[in-house]
């Protein structure tokens, strides 16, 4: 503590830039708080937390409907069940569109209104899904998925923006807790696919119309977050780091951190969308009713978002590569257990390892990737970081529908084991090449 006689000790920004990075990579500690920790989180702090987690809660479902809903519906008028997960991919793909312009303009008007611009995105994309299922148009349903992508972009800035509510110390746990409104989705999602399947025909057309609503609410609850203003953020950066001009984005891409974060973020996301979009085509595949896949994909999503109550907590006192080691074993372990055989509870416990693997891994790569930039860069890292995350993804969600037709779902499982090793190579590559880093990277 420094005594309050004490002169006042400016410290260069770049500095205590490196000082937060460094920090991130420290095996003792990795992204724990300071020695001299910032006070708590004040109400009105816990307040905007909150309802960005709702936000996440119910923007996350719509995510898991399209997951859940997308593929059976596809097959009720286009018997090609190789490329009945498509619309997905395009969504996928929308995102790896969207995502540039969303983070600038963002970085441009702020995220209150950037955020409100994504849900409107979504009530038109899930307007075009409605009418191309009415109308058994299969390309209309590829273009709502790619409108939709507009939307999940913006979902996907949600931990990004909660980083930005609290300080630095707090940047684990407030990803955490956001991420932990997909519990909520885990309940709203599913259950909405099993109640709206079969309410009005065509099968899943009272489904895409629910997605419309939630996106509804997800702008009505964006207009009572407090975000800091484009002026206040970089007032509250100082003169001295705003003066710094922003490093080209190949400068910010080329730092170790940013490759081994992005590589495991693109292969945490890549394998459980892998995983998740065959699933339940490989379900009704053997033999189970569509309900056994509505339930596999519940305990899915409720493993990927259950752990987010701890996993901050975790990374705090463990370190950062540490919990993402600890999810590549569990994605391991889910894979296992899918090869295991073809009862409903190897689906049920496969996909909720996999859901908590996913968590650890992607939670991880996303506390270490806020520490590879500075406050006038964030646009653009984030974007190129989720630009990276969801052309894996889109590549993932297509090539599943393909393979679990052509080869099934066993050699399918097969193929995650790879990403999951690929995982591993940059988890362990970063640990090693920790040592050599300075306060300059």
């Amino acid at each position: 503590m420094r005594r309050p006689d004490a002169p006042a000790v400016r410290v260069p920004p770049e500095v205590y830039w490196a000082t937060t990075i460094m920090d991130a990579l420290n095996p003792d500690s990795a992204l724990k708080p300071e020695a001299d920790p910032e006070p708590g989180l004040d109400r009105h702090a816990h307040r905007n937390l909150l309802l960005l987690t709702c936000c996440q809660a119910v923007g996350q479902s719509c995510n898991t409907m399209m997951f859940a809903a997308t593929g059976l519906s596809v097959i009720t008028f286009y018997h090609r069940p190789d490329l009945a997960n498509l619309p997905v991919t395009m969504q996928h793909l929308g995102v790896m569109i969207w995502v540039f312009p969303a983070a600038l303009l963002m970085q441009r008007i702020g995220r209150n209104i950037g955020f409100r611009v994504g849900s409107l995105f979504g009530m038109a994309g899930a307007t075009v899904m409605c009418t191309g299922l009415y109308t058994a148009n299969f390309l209309v349903m590829c273009l709502g998925g790619l409108i939709l992508g507009y939307a999940v972009s913006c979902l996907q800035m949600y931990r990004f923006a909660a980083a930005e509510l609290v300080p630095v110390s707090y940047r684990a746990k407030a990803i955490s807790w956001v991420t932990a409104g997909g519990v909520a989705a885990a309940v709203i999602g599913p259950s909405l696919v099993r109640v709206t399947h079969d309410l009005v025909m065509p099968l899943y057309l009272a489904t895409y119309a629910a997605i419309f609503v939630l996106h509804v609410i997800v702008f009505t609850i964006m207009s009572f977050i407090n975000f800091p203003s484009v002026a206040s953020s970089a007032a509250a950066a100082g003169p001295a780091e705003s003066a710094i001009p922003p490093r080209p984005l190949w400068e910010i891409a080329s730092q170790p951190r940013f490759i081994a974060s992005a590589i495991a973020g693109m292969l945490a996301f890549g394998t459980m969308s892998f995983i998740m979009s065959a699933s339940p085509l490989a379900i009704v595949g053997c033999g189970f009713p569509h309900a056994e896949a509505h339930w596999v994909i519940f305990m899915h999503v409720l493993g990927m978002f259950v752990p987010s109550f701890f996993t901050g907590n975790l990374i705090n006192r463990y370190g950062v590569t540490t919990v993402m080691s600890a999810g590549i074993v569990l994605m391991l372990v889910g894979v296992i257990t899918a090869l295991s055989g073809i009862d409903a509870w190897n689906f049920r416990i496969a996909l909720t390892v996999n859901g908590v693997g996913w968590n650890f891994l992607f939670v991880g790569a996303t506390a270490l990737v806020t520490t590879c930039y500075r406050p006038n860069e964030r646009g653009k890292a984030q974007a190129l970081n989720d630009l990276l995350v969801f052309s894996t993804t889109a590549t993932s969600s297509f090539m599943a529908g393909f393979l679990q037709d052509r080869w099934g779902w066993q050699p399918l499982n097969w193929f995650s084991v790879l990403l999951m090793m690929a995982a591993a190579v940059a988890v362990i590559w970063l640990r090693y090449q920790r040592a050599s880093l300075s306060p300059a990277h």
